[in-house]
């Protein structure tokens, strides 16, 4: 989950709660981040193929978020249909997003393919334009092209690439899951969190889950037994990078100014970029200052604007 996700589903209720209680908000989002930083370590790590690591991150997920949805239901009751079908529509959205980002994973790394995702920081505002009408600000113009630039140089696609990366096939994947991924926030918006927090999450999830399956079963094909270690790191990924995340995430940012969550969460590609280093990925220095653009044009699309004295 990304900057946006975080800022249209935090809302705190009943474990979340209990979850903040352990520590400050500041504490909270920096954990949280580096929960979703270390994920696409733990899918390369896992050397499964891309389908087989969407698919089984959701599904392992679900046997943490059922419970906690069906526990919420209790307690709130049901969420209306309507909103319903908005969540699964994002899920399907999400499960699209997953494999294209484990597969952009595979061809540039996990220190890369973390950084690229945040391209959808230029597809969701042009998708509520044109949808909703939504007006873009200057700050989001002048900050698209850069932005556009920061992602070509840190794929490779110019500049010089890591040896053995596939850079035109990992900035294509890495787009594709941009764009989905905008859509699923999107979609999460206009369904809004309201009394229910846990279970659009839990509903997308699946709905994640099965267009993963479809989408990775033709593309890919799909592992249901891919060994050990293999295992370890999808349980991994699926409640540390999925499930205690967004725990985190969503209990800290209500408590958080605006910018200062923004600036925390932007720690997610910093400390994605260094994990990579750390497994032995080789990013060159082109596609580092590619990173550091990317990097530093959502931190500046994401400032809170300054309010003029007078």
């Amino acid at each position: 989950m990304t900057l946006e996700e975080k800022s249209l589903t935090a809302q705190p209720v009943g474990a979340e709660r209990r979850v903040g209680g352990l520590g400050n908000p500041v504490a909270l989002a920096i954990a949280g981040s580096a929960c979703i930083s270390a994920s696409a370590v733990f899918m390369k790590l896992s050397g499964t193929n891309a389908g087989t690591a969407a698919f089984l991150r959701c599904a392992l997920a679900l046997f943490v978020l059922v419970p906690l949805a069906w526990r919420e239901v209790r307690r709130v009751g049901t969420r209306p249909l309507r909103y319903q079908l908005m969540d699964i529509g994002a899920g399907v959205l999400l499960g699209v997003d997953m494999v294209f980002w484990a597969a952009s994973v595979l061809n540039v790394g996990a220190s890369i393919s973390t950084v690229l995702l945040n391209i959808q920081v230029v597809f969701f505002p042009l998708l509520a334009r044109l949808v909703s009408g939504t007006k873009l600000s200057g700050r989001f113009v002048l900050m698209a092209p850069l932005m556009l630039a920061g992602v070509a140089l840190a794929s490779g696609a110019i500049g010089h690439p890591e040896q053995g990366s596939n850079p035109v096939a990992g900035v294509t994947f890495g787009t594709a899951a941009g764009i989905a991924y905008a859509g699923y926030l999107f979609l999460m918006r206009l369904g809004g969190g309201r009394e229910h927090t846990v279970s659009p999450v839990c509903v997308s999830t699946a709905a994640a889950a099965a267009t993963a399956a479809v989408m990775g079963g033709l593309w890919t094909g799909i592992d249901l037994n891919p060994g050990w270690p293999a295992w370890g790191w999808l349980i991994t990924l699926a409640f540390v990078g999925q499930v205690l995340a967004w725990l985190l995430i969503t209990t800290a940012l209500p408590k958080l100014a605006p910018n200062v969550g923004a600036a925390l969460l932007l720690l997610q590609p910093v400390m994605a970029f260094g994990l990579g280093v750390a497994i032995g990925e080789r990013p060159t220095l082109t596609q580092a200052a590619g990173c550091a653009l990317v990097i530093a044009a959502v931190w500046y699309n994401s400032r809170s604007p300054r309010r003029r004295a007078g």
